[in-house]
């Protein structure tokens, strides 16, 4: 017996997920209702928190919170899609269908959470938990009505055939339609852009300290080959053998320990007693001629 039942709850969750994540328009309904589910906790926890927690309320705040949440009921399970105009395609009516029961599924998960609303507003005023807790006991059971279920998709399309036009709701339905959830995936994709954004800036900075740094190294060639034509019009050689027009360097500055001036040569005396010498050594030199 309890592996019988352990069975049919997992083939039931196995049937529930694949519905809920399949890549259809009714999943993404069932994604959105789903979203709305857990989102009365967060408000009873600060309700709970403003009251300091206690329960008992006064009556009047009671039953007015009552009254919306049986009120909201009433309207939800009543409200239906309306009739779809006579004439239409079959293209036409499968756009319109799967458009007007969005709408209907929208509006019904509005008639959930109003009674939540108010009811935590009452039991604020009110000093006690117990209108709040009146209006969830109301409210979760809406939106099952809300949900795409087989029941719900039959009521709605027979509304929407009131007048003798076929809505092709089912096929509405099954169109693709991608995954995804309320609000978490609208975050999830800023998320990523930033990311991305803040990635291509810093490959931008990187590029562009790259790129000063060979603008840097350009200019520096360029001031190199200037001098080398410089010099190679100054004095008619080619630039590996010209010397640059500029200051010249000192062989002190080049050489560490050079000493900063060169010693002066001592100049050769070229008086007449030098001349007189190298007259006499030139004279007997010669050849003497033969008698």
């Amino acid at each position: 017996m309890v592996k019988r039942l352990w069975e049919t709850a997992k083939r039931l969750y196995g049937e529930a997920a694949e519905a809920v994540l399949a890549p259809t328009e009714s999943g993404q309904l069932w994604r959105k209702v789903l979203f709305f589910v857990p989102v009365p906790i967060p408000l009873l926890a600060v309700v709970a928190l403003m009251v300091g927690g206690h329960l008992s309320a006064a009556g009047v705040w009671i039953l007015a919170s009552g009254s919306v949440a049986v009120a909201s009921l009433l309207l939800a399970s009543v409200v239906q899609p309306t009739p779809l105009p006579e004439g239409l395609s079959t293209g036409a009516s499968v756009r319109r269908s799967l458009h007007r029961f969005r709408q209907i599924t929208s509006l019904r998960i509005a008639l959930a959470l109003t009674p939540v609303a108010v009811g935590a507003g009452f039991a604020v005023a009110g000093g006690g938990l117990l209108p709040l807790l009146t209006a969830l006991a109301l409210a979760w059971p809406q939106l099952v009505l809300a949900a795409p279920t087989f029941f719900v998709i039959t009521r709605a399309r027979r509304a929407m055939e009131a007048w003798g036009t076929k809505a092709y709701l089912w096929a509405g339905l099954a169109q693709p339609a991608p995954v995804e959830w309320p609000v978490a995936t609208a975050l999830a994709a800023r998320v990523r852009a930033y990311r991305a954004a803040r990635a291509e800036g810093a490959s931008a900075a990187t590029a562009a300290t790259a790129a000063g740094s060979a603008g840097s190294a350009e200019e520096g060639d360029g001031d190199a080959d200037e001098a080398d034509e410089e010099a190679e019009a100054a004095t008619g050689l080619p630039s590996r053998l010209a010397t640059p027009s500029g200051d010249r360097s000192e062989p002190s500055d080049l050489l560490p320990g050079f000493p900063a001036e060169t010693p002066q040569a001592r100049p050769i005396p070229r008086g007449t007693a030098g001349r007189r010498i190298g007259r006499l050594a030139r004279r007997d030199r010669r050849p003497k001629a033969k008698s």
